[in-house]
């Protein structure tokens, strides 16, 4: 096998699962692969059992050499948000090992590893390029280089009390003032989480569009509604605790009211990589047990 190197990122898990992590490394070590582990992951693996394996680390997406042919993150969808945060525009391929439990992202089985592995070591696979949201402040306030998202951007009341309005302004022209808890904009990748928990639809990647989501909005009237891609959105907050919560994916920020945020399609993509058999309608099925019939269990 050629030289090729890739990068490994994960979070701390269960002990459960360690046998898997084992695995991984045995056949990558077996096929000479170059490992570059994210730092703070190598930490948690030593405190968890003896590794007999050498590795070189990273911090952050410039630790990364040029030449990683693709990155494998061990975990659940959460873990997969995190590992796009450090390839950013990158370019760099993203797979994931599902540890989690629904797998919408990291979506190759903990018990079919060196299957999926011998695939892509072999280029036998798709890369599939799933949008992604940027934000700005006003105030410049979030870190820049974490004002994206590969699922979501959602704008939280901040405390348990009153409802915030969100004032939302759609390519110039007022589309509506949300009464609500917040509201979730979210692009196809994200439909099939926390928007559509909310009551969103389910967007098909690649199809051009972001959904608008309210969260417990107070008039019921008010449903989600499907944007194009290229669309910008202006919000501004309104709360009477004078502030609220900005997240983008798993990173959070508590903001002024006096922040105005602007949202629009990032500039880049992430490259998920999708083997042979994996078939969008296929996930769906899967996760969301279309077509059983629940009587029977």
């Amino acid at each position: 096998m050629k030289d090729i190197a890739i990068a490994v990122y994960g979070r701390e898990f269960n002990q459960s699962v360690i046998g898997y992590v084992i695995e991984l490394f045995t056949y990558l070590r077996e096929r000479n692969v170059r490992v570059y582990i994210h730092h703070d992951f190598h930490n948690f693996l030593k405190r968890l059992c003896k590794l007999d394996f050498t590795f070189k680390k990273f911090k952050s997406h410039k630790d990364l050499p040029q030449d990683i042919a693709f990155m494998l993150s061990l975990g659940g969808d959460g873990t997969m948000l995190s590992a796009a945060t450090l390839i950013r525009d990158s370019g760099i391929p993203l797979a994931g090992i599902n540890f989690g439990r629904l797998g919408f992202l990291a979506n190759i089985s903990k018990n079919h590893i060196e299957e999926a592995l011998d695939q892509i070591l072999a280029n036998n696979y798709q890369i599939q390029k799933r949008a992604l949201l940027q934000v700005e402040s006003s105030d410049g306030s979030f870190v820049r280089g974490e004002d994206f998202a590969l699922n979501d951007i959602t704008v939280f009341r901040s405390d348990t009390s009153a409802m915030i309005t969100v004032n939302a302004v759609l390519d110039n022209e007022l589309l509506n003032s949300y009464w609500a808890d917040g509201l979730i904009i979210a692009t196809p990748t994200g439909s099939t989480a926390y928007s559509l928990s909310c009551g969103g639809p389910i967007i098909m990647p690649g199809s051009g569009n972001f959904v608008i989501t309210p969260i417990s909005p107070h008039n019921l009237n008010v449903r989600p509604i499907v944007v194009n891609e290229n669309m910008q959105l202006h919000l501004e907050i309104e709360s009477r605790t004078e502030k609220y919560i900005l997240s983008c994916d798993s990173k959070s920020q508590t903001l002024s009211t006096k922040t105005t945020l602007t949202i629009s399609k990032a500039p880049f993509s992430i490259n998920l990589i999708r083997l042979p058999n994996d078939q969008y309608f296929g996930i769906l099925r899967e996760k969301l047990l279309w077509g059983i019939d629940v009587r029977n269990y």
